[in-house]
């Protein structure tokens, strides 16, 4: 099996757009994910090309591409982002028969080194719902630590939920 982990390119957003609009109701709120708070495709697929389209400095967010031997796997996003201090990473397996499958924590670990190294963090945070068994576990083998667990809106398409936050520093 061969991983690769690289920046998205604008031809591949659809598989992030897929992978949340086409999402069960049941894995998005175990997600912590709002339905109502995701954007129409066309709309959601402009922004994040407009977005892709500024320097790395100026972005809003950074979306890193997951593939097992050439295939589409994962992805990772990365979100409020304060260039050259912190940011927050996002990390999802497409499949559900590929989750728990041991692929999230080296490219995770992966993901994390492109978003530390591009972005010029001194921290990335993640924090997903306290509930979601998969991420914490993955987070905690790909070298994050843990900070605490608590309540919050942890991103623009997110409801009000516990969290743990994870952070790996440079």
């Amino acid at each position: 099996m061969t991983l690769d982990v690289r920046e998205i390119e604008p031809a591949e957003i659809d598989l992030v757009l897929d992978y949340f609009l086409d999402a069960t109701p049941e894995h998005l709120e175990l997600m912590g994910v709002d339905p109502t708070r995701l954007p129409p495709r066309d709309e959601w697929r402009r922004r994040i090309k407009e977005d892709l389209a500024r320097p790395v400095e100026q972005r809003r967010g950074l979306v890193v591409l997951w593939l097992r031997d050439g295939e589409p796997v994962g992805f990772s996003t990365c979100s409020d982002i304060v260039f050259g201090e912190h940011a927050k990473l996002h990390l999802h397996v497409l499949k559900p028969e590929d989750r728990n499958g041991g692929v999230g924590a080296p490219c995770v670990r992966r993901s994390a080194q492109i978003y530390l190294e591009r972005l010029q963090l001194k921290r990335l945070f993640s924090e997903p719902n306290a509930f979601n068994v998969a991420p914490n576990r993955t987070l905690q083998k790909a070298g994050f630590t843990y900070v605490k667990t608590h309540m919050t809106v942890p991103g623009w398409i997110n409801y009000h939920q516990p969290v743990t936050r994870w952070v790996m520093q440079r």
